[in-house]
């Protein structure tokens, strides 16, 4: 059986699309990873210019993900459901439709940081330094919860 991941952040146009395309880089083909937004600003766009090329200069082609928004049947297809900040987890809470799915929502840097529920940071509004800060933090978080699903 293979494990199903979703990265949730706001718009799906720069965080989860560079946690998806990080943490499907670190596992093989037979996982899952997909990301969505929670709220429906940017559906059916590509990820933010910015976010393409940062993952690109690692070397993590982003280009051709769309952007969605998360439904309530996600829940049922993921195992993990990883958001970038607490603003996402209280809407992606809101829509959960049980107890169950609940247990399936993390906030993502708790893999590194247990228990202290630290944000990454919305780089939308900044510069590209902003974005190469997300990277790095996605990627340390990434190689963290590729080791744990994969054990």
């Amino acid at each position: 059986m293979s494990v199903k991941v979703l990265m949730v952040c706001l718009g799906n146009i720069c965080r989860s699309p560079l946690a998806e395309g990080i943490l499907k880089a670190k596992l093989p083909n037979n996982y899952i990873v997909d990301s969505a937004g929670t709220a429906n600003y940017h559906v059916g766009s590509a990820p933010d210019k910015r976010s393409i090329a940062v993952a690109k200069k690692f070397g993590v082609d982003i280009s051709q993900q769309k952007c969605r928004q998360i439904t309530t049947s996600d829940f049922e297809t993921f195992d993990y459901i990883y958001v970038m900040d607490t603003s996402n987890y209280k809407n992606v809470m809101a829509i959960a439709p049980n107890e169950e799915a609940k247990q399936k929502v993390k906030v993502i840097l708790n893999e590194l940081h247990p228990n202290k529920n630290l944000e990454v940071p919305d780089p939308y509004y900044g510069e590209m330094d902003g974005f190469e800060h997300v990277y790095k933090l996605l990627d340390e978080v990434c190689e963290a919860i590729a080791a744990k699903i994969k054990a």
